[in-house]
C-alpha cells in the first residue's frame, strides 16, 4: 500500500444556500434599465446605481446606461431612471423642473415604507427609522417626512432617542437590515418607550429575511462562508455578519471568484456559498467552479424557502412599451401592402 493510499482523503464540500441572488425588486429594476435601452435607445441616464452591485452596473454601462449622482447631471428633457432604493419627493420635483422623463424603479417594498412614513407623519407621529446613516434608501424614506423622522442607526443609538409624545411614536426600518440586529434595536427602544408602535407589516423585505435564514442554517456546519456581493450592498454585508454570528469560523465578501484567497480555504472542509439580493447567479457559478478547482467539488444545495414573487415594470415604462407595440402593429400591414405592390 502506498503512502497516498494509506492517507485518508479529506472530504471537501460546498453548502450552497437557496434562496440567494436576485430578489423581485432587483430583477424589476435591472429589467427596467434593459427595456428602456431597447425602447428609447442609448444613452439612458440612471440616478445612483440602479442596484448595489459592481458587475450589474458595469454590464449596464456597456449596454448604454449612464449612471449619475444627481438630476443636474442629466441633460434637460432626457430620460432618467430612479434606482431601486427609492428617492425623496424633492428628487421628483427636481426632475420635473429639468423637464426630465422620470421612470421610477423603486422597489415596491421600499415604496411601502414610504407610504407608511407619509401616513404616520400625517397623523403627527414621531417616526423612528432604523437604518444606516447615508444609505440611499434611508435618505429617500427620510425625505418623505423629515420633520417627523429620526434615524436610529443600530441598538446603541436607541438610548439617545427623544420624542415629543411617548404615546405617539412608531418605528420603521430600512428593508435590507439584519433581522436580529433590528429586533435588538426595537427591544431597546421599547424599554424606553413602552408604547412604541410597530409597522403594519415587516419592513425588512422577504428576500433579505430569507437569505439570512438559510445562512443561519448552513453557517454552523461551515468553516468558511463566502458571500458574493458588493461592499456597498447592505444586505450582502449583513449576510457575512449573520454567517459569523451563526457559527461560521469566518465569512468573506467578494464581487468575483478571483478575489477568493487560497489562505481562506486552508484547513477548511466545508465552505458555505451564498449571494446578496442584487447578484446575478452566474457570478455564484464562477465561485463554485473556482472552489471545485481547489478540491471542493461536492455541492449540496440547502433550500429553506421557495421564492415566486415578481413585480411588474414601472407604469411609465409599460405605457410607452404598449404605445410602441401598437405603432408597430399598425405599421405591419402597411409594410406588407408596400411589398405586395
Amino acid at each position: 500500500m502506498t503512502e497516498a493510499q494509506a492517507t485518508p482523503q479529506v472530504r471537501k464540500r460546498v453548502l450552497l444556500a437557496k434562496p440567494r441572488g436576485y430578489c423581485a425588486g432587483v430583477d424589476r429594476a435591472v429589467q427596467t434599465v434593459q427595456e428602456a435601452l431597447k425602447l428609447y435607445g442609448a444613452p439612458i441616464y440612471v440616478r445612483k446605481q440602479i442596484v448595489h452591485n459592481k458587475h450589474v452596473v458595469s454590464t449596464l454601462e456597456r449596454q448604454g446606461a449612464i449612471f449619475v449622482e444627481e438630476n443636474e447631471e442629466v441633460p434637460e428633457g432626457a430620460i432618467v431612471i430612479f434606482s431601486a432604493h427609492g428617492v425623496a419627493p424633492e428628487v421628483h420635483e427636481q426632475a420635473k423642473a429639468r423637464s426630465l422623463r422620470a421612470i421610477d424603479a423603486t422597489c415596491p417594498l421600499v415604496t411601502k415604507v414610504h407610504h407608511e412614513a407619509r401616513r404616520f407623519a400625517a397623523d403627527d407621529y414621531d417616526i423612528l427609522l432604523i437604518g444606516h446613516e447615508g444609505h440611499e434608501e434611508v435618505i429617500g424614506t427620510s425625505g418623505e417626512a423629515p420633520a417627523h423622522i429620526q434615524l436610529v442607526d443600530g441598538p446603541g443609538a436607541a438610548d439617545t432617542v427623544t420624542v415629543r409624545d411617548p404615546a405617539k411614536v412608531v418605528w420603521l426600518s430600512q428593508t435590507t437590515l439584519s433581522v436580529d440586529e433590528t429586533m435588538e434595536t426595537v427591544a431597546r427602544l421599547k424599554r424606553r418607550l413602552p408604547l412604541l408602535q410597530s409597522p403594519p407589516s415587516d419592513d425588512i423585505c422577504y428576500a433579505t429575511q430569507n437569505r439570512q435564514h438559510v445562512v443561519k442554517e448552513i453557517a454552523p456546519d461551515c468553516d468558511v462562508v463566502i458571500v458574493v456581493g458588493s461592499r456597498n450592498s447592505s444586505n450582502s454585508v449583513r449576510l457575512v455578519e449573520v454567517a459569523v454570528d451563526a457559527g461560521a469560523r469566518a465569512g468573506y465578501l467578494v464581487d468575483y471568484a478571483s478575489e477568493i484567497a487560497d489562505e481562506w480555504l486552508a484547513g477548511a472542509t466545508t465552505v458555505g456559498v451564498t449571494s446578496g439580493a442584487s447578484v446575478p447567479d452566474d457570478l455564484v457559478m464562477e465561485v463554485l467552479d473556482h472552489l471545485a478547482e481547489r478540491g471542493f467539488g461536492e455541492v449540496t444545495e440547502i433550500t429553506t424557502a421557495d421564492e415566486r414573487l415578481t413585480f411588474s415594470l414601472p407604469q411609465e415604462l409599460k405605457r410607452d412599451m404598449r404605445a410602441a407595440a401598437a405603432r408597430a402593429a399598425q405599421a405591419a400591414p402597411l409594410a406588407a401592402t408596400a411589398v405586395e405592390s
